[in-house]
């Protein structure tokens, strides 16, 4: 089966479903696993992201969006040539991927469209079984749902019936954006509680006021399709309330991929380092106040503001 990813999660469970060489054609922004890299690009974003600051960014897309203009360009012409039988994207965010209806005139006759929208951790376990039912791989496909999930819930276990962490999850810097889908359901999860998140909805935009009215103890910068050195780049002219880290939100937390798993086993262990083991993962602190990596500190230590300053 020849496959088009326009997705980059999907693009890393194919690749974990052992299809990689299946993928003829990806977007520019499917770069894990490292193998992906160099294939046809059949999609890419408009914006150039390193080139803008993040409120420069956020108003680029509002403006599209308000003027109903794709954030993507879709090389019809090389999707035709490449023939595929089964192309992916979603219709979760038009912020995230090329959308089903941005293909009706770029998917050859014949072709199938998968579209994969999850909002919740189940959701994304879910996606793994539609694609491996898709790509006749039912038996790996369950084995990559029950690796995640066994992740997931010794994460869990390390921490259970700990205090729970008040944590604010920044999924944009430039207006601050609060966390959605699945990320509150990750804090949960990790003895947390998320301040101004809600599962399983879109994240919104709040104030830099709001979040430190709300009093977290940890905030975590993730701003969605950023590392953790460009999120501690970003994050370094804020006036933060409370101790802070920056971690990676394109790998663990902002895909909805198998390695959300890992971004649960990282928030335990910054929440409770004692109980919960380092998973290795990327992370910086932004505070003198962190411990760790991180980890909020009690709740009885006091607020103080403190001006983000990265510790790399």
């Amino acid at each position: 089966m020849r496959i088009c990813s326009l997705l980059p999660s999907a693009t890393e469970m194919i690749a974990q479903l052992g299809l990689i060489d299946s993928l003829v054609g990806v977007s520019d922004e499917c770069r894990w696993p490292a193998e992906v890299v160099g294939k046809p690009i059949v999609t890419a974003a408009r914006i150039d992201p390193s080139t803008l600051s993040s409120l420069e960014i956020d108003q680029a897309v509002r403006d599209s969006l308000r003027d109903g203009a794709s954030l993507y360009t879709v090389d019809a012409e090389l999707i035709d040539a490449l023939a595929p039988d089964l192309i992916v994207t979603q219709d979760l965010c038009a912020v995230c991927a090329v959308s089903s209806g941005e293909l009706a005139s770029a998917c050859p006759v014949g072709a199938e469209l998968l579209s994969l929208d999850p909002r919740t951790l189940r959701e994304v376990a879910d996606t793994v079984r539609i694609l491996a039912r898709a790509l006749d791989r039912v038996d790996r496909g369950e084995q990559i749902v029950g690796e995640m999930w066994a992740t997931i819930e010794a994460a869990a276990d390390a921490v259970q019936g700990l205090p729970r962490s008040r944590v604010f999850f920044a999924e944009w810097i430039d207006p601050p954006f609060s966390a959605g889908h699945w990320l509150p359901e990750m804090i949960e999860l990790a003895a947390g509680v998320d301040v101004l998140g809600a599962a399983g909805q879109p994240s919104r935009p709040t104030t830099w006021e709001a979040v430190a009215a709300a009093q977290p103890e940890l905030i975590i910068i993730a701003p969605c399709g950023f590392d953790a050195d460009e999120a501690s780049e970003r994050a370094a002219g804020l006036e933060l309330p409370c101790a802070a880290v920056a971690v990676d939100a394109d790998s663990y937390y902002s895909r909805p991929a198998p390695r959300l798993a890992d971004g649960v086993a990282q928030l335990a262990h910054l929440f409770h380092p004692e109980s919960a083991p380092d998973p290795g993962l990327p992370a910086i602190s932004l505070s003198g106040r962190a411990v760790a990596y991180g980890a909020a500190p009690s709740a009885a230590a006091p607020v103080a503001t403190t001006k983000a300053t990265s510790s790399t």
